[in-house]
């Protein structure tokens, strides 16, 4: 329960179908001695999951996942900017935090299910069968198999965050607000007289309030700030940036540059600390590797043509995958997970605006999420 609306009209649903239900608030981030820190990391989130708890009359309590927290999320992210990449702290979150060291805890108390208010559905597929297979013939195992399905409200559709889930997490998870739209949330919440009925939801980064995340980086590692060179993609040298941690391809704001067109960044290069930028239309890209990813229906074994999303709020587009391992030149520079790491070249029908390296990209066939991994250039 991260003390809004949704959470906690997932724990109500719950039990009003009669299970017994036990509400947990993480408490993520410690607050800040000048302000506290927002989302679902701040005390005031606390305060309204025990005020919703008490008016369920279900037991809560407060875990504290500083520490693993700042390990697996925090310095995840840093270093993801440090390396030139763009983090996703969202899905590293939902992946190490929510759905691995938070779902141990609730299998230590013996808890059949965890819930979360996401707007994603998990359905049941016996068999499971392979999308990719023609007539349902290949890909098939014994037992119940689970697919991971957009949820009913569409804008809404918190799936692409999830797309590391595995078949054995979906087993024990329910998402309850599956097939709501988020009016139908806050009706039900204002039928409770729930505090929180109103509570808008966070659109920054919840462990940093003023969604400065260059100020954030600066104070925890103040090497970040070395200068470099910016290029165009002839070698010309154009200016100097302030540090490639506070640069993302496509930006365009804050480069410093006086140039006839409008200039975007198109690669950044921390071997040599350097900001490579162009006009917009080189700033589309029409192929990318994916790596360290996650299959949620079968891996498939040959050439696949899916909808991939490359962003949260981009629309999907057409795209190819195909098998492959990362070139030599790449595979040097970037972490793979290991030797059976899977790794995908992503080709799409039509070029895509700032593909950004270290951000995920998710594949997708009609309402269904087949997998996805991180990109890579």
């Amino acid at each position: 329960m991260s003390g809004g609306v949704d959470s906690s009209v997932a724990a109500c649903l719950l039990k009003e179908v009669g299970y017994e239900v036990i509400g947990f608030t993480l408490q993520l981030w410690p607050a800040s001695k000048e302000k506290e820190v927002g989302g679902c990391c701040g005390l005031s989130a606390i305060n309204d999951a025990k005020a919703v708890a008490k008016i369920l009359r279900i037991p809560h309590y407060v875990l504290n996942f500083r520490k693993v927290f700042e390990k697996e999320v925090i310095d995840y992210f840093c270093q993801t900017y440090l390396s030139g990449q763009t983090p996703n702290p969202c899905v590293m979150c939902n992946r190490r935090i929510k759905f691995f060291h938070f779902s141990q805890k609730a299998r230590e108390i013996s808890a059949d299910y965890i819930a979360t208010g996401h707007y994603a559905r998990i359905v049941k597929s016996n068999p499971p069968v392979s999308p990719f297979c023609k007539g349902g013939r290949r890909g098939i195992r014994k037992g119940v198999g689970y697919l991971l399905k957009k949820g009913t409200d569409l804008r809404r559709d918190q799936s692409y965050f999830l797309y590391n889930l595995t078949r054995e997490q979906m087993a024990y998870t329910l998402f309850p607000l599956g097939e709501l739209t988020k009016e139908e949330v806050r009706k039900k919440a204002r039928s409770y007289d729930f505090p929180n009925a109103e509570k808008e939801g966070s659109q920054e980064i919840c462990f940093i309030p003023d969604n400065d995340y260059g100020k954030f980086i600066r104070i925890r590692i103040p090497r970040a700030g070395k200068p470099g060179s910016i290029f165009n993609q002839e070698g010309k040298l154009l200016g100097k940036h302030k540090g490639i941690a506070f640069y993302t391809v496509g930006q365009r704001e804050g480069l410093g540059i006086s140039f006839p067109e409008p200039l975007y960044v198109i690669r950044i290069d921390p071997d040599q600390n350097c900001l490579i930028v162009g006009e917009k239309k080189e700033v589309y890209r029409k192929e990318l590797f994916a790596i360290d990813v996650n299959w949620i229906t079968e891996k498939p074994s040959q050439r696949i043509t899916v909808k991939a999303r490359i962003r949260y709020r981009n629309p999907e587009t057409r795209a190819t995958l195909t098998p492959s391992p990362l070139p030599l030149p790449l595979r040097e520079r970037v972490w793979v997970r290991g030797i059976n790491s899977c790794e995908f070249k992503v080709k799409f029908d039509k070029p895509q605006f700032a593909v950004t390296p270290g951000q995920s990209i998710v594949f997708y066939q009609g309402e269904t999420v087949l997998g996805g991994g991180l990109i890579q250039l």
